[in-house]
């Protein structure tokens, strides 16, 4: 396995290049028809571990996401047994919420049960998914409601807690009443795309946060091309941040860690540039 840029979550060295897994799973945020190319193009055990072994050989061992839907599960084994690395898991589940979970908390022994099946999977970084961490966020009281509960039963399990979310109040709020989390998981793009605040204010709540904080959707669900996506979020995080990269084949895999090596190196990257006909006059003689 070569090397990889790394920093560390709760005592846990990761990479702090993160595989996504939207991709892997059929989730666009494009359109109905680009979810079915992908769920006919991406979605099988073979075509995901492919893609993952190629992250694992070149040091990017942490990946993220909904980790217990098929066949990402038996995808990452597969990665892990061809690559011979273990990859660390940071595992994003929902819980079951209602009206009255805000007041009451949480169905302990549903969390339970949810847990249990996290630890037994092997999670090392478990983070509420931001439907249910969302839900739970008071903007009045300046909390995230009785998700300390939720964080204390994951520790007893012996994984790390963080906190998945969409909402930057939930980081602020965290970091106001010393929530015992260890990492962030927030939307940061340079075309502000599913981000609650403009761009600069969402760059410094990341300054600003107490805890590393894990980017996602730096392609803007590929609406930005990689090599503005990646340039600007690298160039305006901190050495303990992270950023989560979605690839739909291996070689996709492959140019986005050479371009941020390349970004994070302060050199020019060495990834071969798309061509079309209108390039011709600008590519010289040869």
């Amino acid at each position: 396995m070569s090397g990889f840029p790394r920093t560390e979550v709760g005592g846990l060295s990761v990479s702090r290049l993160i595989i996504g897994t939207n991709w892997f799973l059929g989730w666009s945020h494009t359109t109905a028809a680009k979810d079915a190319f992908i769920k006919e193009h991406v979605t099988e055990r073979r075509k995901i571990a492919d893609i993952i072994e190629v992250f694992l050989r070149r040091g990017v061992d942490t990946i993220m996401g909904l980790i217990q839907h098929p066949p990402l599960a038996e995808a990452i084994a597969e990665a892990e047994q061809r690559a011979g690395v273990k990859a660390i898991i940071v595992s994003t589940p929902s819980f079951p919420a209602t009206a009255r979970t805000p007041m009451e908390g949480f169905d302990n022994d549903e969390c339970r049960r949810i847990l249990d099946q996290e630890r037994a999977m092997g999670t090392a970084i478990c983070m509420p998914h931001t439907s249910i961490t969302d839900k739970m966020v008071d903007a009045c009281t300046r909390e995230v409601r009785k998700m300390d509960g939720l964080c204390r039963m994951i520790r007893e399990r012996g994984m790390i807690p963080g906190l998945s979310t969409h909402m930057p109040e939930a980081i602020t709020y965290a970091d106001e009443t010393g929530l015992d989390v260890e990492t962030y998981i927030a939307i940061y793009n340079t075309m502000g795309f599913l981000m609650h605040l403009e761009v600069d204010w969402i760059a410094k709540l990341i300054r600003q946060a107490k805890k590393p904080v894990m980017t996602i959707k730096p392609m803007a669900a590929g609406q930005v091309r990689p090599f503005q996506g990646l340039t600007f979020v690298w160039n305006t995080i901190r050495e303990q941040d992270m950023v989560t990269v979605g690839t739909m084949t291996p070689r996709e895999a492959e140019e986005c860690m050479d371009l941020s090596l390349a970004i994070l190196e302060g050199r020019q990257a060495e990834v071969p540039l798309q061509e079309t006909r209108s390039k011709a006059s600008v590519k010289g003689r040869g």
